[in-house]
């Protein structure tokens, strides 16, 4: 990585420009900027979480994640370099099928809502889309490794997962959509 940041105050971005991890100077509005940006904000969302009660299984998860999404973010700051490795995306494919075996399969839509831990992981679940997004956009111009797109899209499949996860933590459960045609069909049976 590039040198540490000593003070934070460099008003070296004054004219619109930051630096990347190899020194080269971008807009703050390049397609690189923005994916770091929304990786960056997935990480503080994360921590917002991680200030709520948590299983402490789902707490050493979060905590995890954060430090993938700080080498995802050094990735997306260096071109050309990796720093997430195929094994971060392998461990939440696995922290995925782990915590949906434990949840009955959904009938319905579910509302992004119930407890405030729950609301906060659908929050970093939307968060995460977004990242993923800007991800895929910046691909699309520059070449970047497989990983970091992966791992964002896998992430915000177990932020749903982990939401319903802690809606049934103290017996409680989702928050189902109540569709027009759910409730035509449930009138006529």
């Amino acid at each position: 990585m590039g040198n540490r940041l000593t003070q934070i105050a460099t008003r070296t971005g004054d004219a619109g420009t930051t630096g990347l991890g190899n020194n080269q100077r971008v807009s703050k509005n390049s397609l690189r900027i923005h994916a770091l940006g929304d990786v960056d904000e997935l990480n503080s969302h994360i921590g917002l979480l991680l200030c709520e009660r948590l299983p402490d299984g789902v707490r050493a998860l979060l905590v995890e994640i954060q430090h993938q999404l700080f080498n995802l973010g050094g990735e997306l700051s260096i071109p050309g370099f990796e720093l997430l490795k195929p094994e971060a995306v392998l461990a939440l494919d696995a922290a995925l099928a782990d915590h949906n075996a434990a949840l009955p399969r959904l009938q319905e839509f579910i509302l992004p809502a119930g407890t405030r831990a729950a609301a906060q992981a659908h929050v970093c679940r939307t968060v995460a889309r977004r990242a993923e997004r800007a991800v895929v956009a910046l691909g699309n111009e520059e070449a970047l490794n497989d990983a970091p797109r992966q791992y964002l899209n896998r992430l915000s499949d177990l932020m749903f997962v982990l939401a319903r996860v802690l809606n049934r933590m103290d017996g409680g459960d989702d928050v189902y959509w109540k569709s027009e045609r759910l409730a035509q069909q449930d009138a006529t049976e």
